[in-house]
């Protein structure tokens, strides 16, 4: 027998929960217990079969993964790095959560170490080979208290990043707003974006950059030095065209992004091989709106 004491009463429920959960596929009749009155979860294992076993494992992994470690995380948040919001707790678990899970892999740099199936199932194989009573907090402080240590540093990768989100987010705005109002200069503007972008009027004609220049309102580059892409983005907000087509074979690369997000619905996004095929075509007819 397999005795996991908890402190908290909704802990050792939510287990006993998972835990039969686990067990309901099998044919085997053996149900996990709670002792309600010392927050106690006994589990059988002589009575579970290898298979079952290792089902019984897997869901005592899952529950400190999904459910304490979320528990965990916010409470480094709010007592460490003084996030107590817990919408902004959130945003910054995806970003951490996004990583691990190997979605963010310009972050994955900076969570190397850290192992949950390699720290924690090693742990429980232990714990369950033993057959004994003990602690769940006890086996956190002490067998998970490096994993929890790794868990803050990684917090604090994930904190940076939702700092600089909110920076994008809020400079995205600002140039929107600038967009406001602005006359367009072109009703149709054709950018192809490889090495460098290059910009086409309506009739697939390239514009020079010499003239691409003097459409940019210095008043924009000298209020967003630091932000505001000279050689891109600044000619777009300062054009305004009314439609965006943007060719380009990465749709996902940072600059084709940034400019969806400022333009939004004015942006088309097409492969580059498009541009030079319409390109072609309008030597034979005229250029007719996409």
């Amino acid at each position: 027998m397999v005795e996991i004491i908890f402190q908290k009463h909704q802990d050792a429920l939510k287990l006993q929960e998972m835990l039969n959960g686990c067990l309901a596929s099998f044919l085997e009749h053996c149900e996990i217990l709670l002792d309600g009155e010392r927050n106690k979860v006994k589990i059988p294992v002589k009575k579970l079969s290898a298979a079952a076993l290792n089902k019984v494992k897997q869901g005592f992994f899952e529950f400190i993964i999904l459910t304490k470690r979320d528990e965990w995380c916010r409470t480094i948040l709010s007592e460490n790095y003084f996030f107590t919001d817990p919408e902004e707790q959130g945003q910054i678990l995806d970003i951490l959560y996004s990583v691990l899970e190997g979605n963010r892999k310009e972050l994955a740099g900076f969570f190397k170490g850290l192992s949950d199936e390699r720290t924690l199932m090693a742990a429980i194989d232990e714990l369950f080979s033993k057959k004994i009573t003990f602690s769940f907090d006890s086996f956190v402080m002490f067998r998970l208290k490096s994993y929890i240590e790794q868990l803050g540093s990684y917090l604090k990768v994930a904190i940076d990043e939702f700092k600089m989100e909110q920076d994008y987010q809020m400079f995205v705005q600002t140039l929107r707003e600038f967009l406001v109002g602005r006359p367009a200069q072109f009703s149709h503007l054709h950018l192809v974006i490889k090495e460098e972008a290059a910009f086409y009027n309506e009739f697939f004609e390239e514009i020079k950059r010499s003239d691409i220049v003097k459409t940019i309102d210095r008043k924009l580059v000298a209020n967003h030095p630091v932000y505001v892409d000279s050689v891109t983005i600044a000619p777009l907000l300062s054009t305004a065209p009314t439609t965006i087509f943007l060719y380009s074979n990465d749709p996902e690369q940072p600059l084709v992004r940034t400019i969806k997000n400022i333009f939004e619905e004015r942006v088309k996004v097409f492969p580059i091989a498009l541009f030079y095929e319409c390109q072609a075509a309008i030597l034979s007819e005229p250029y007719e709106k996409m």
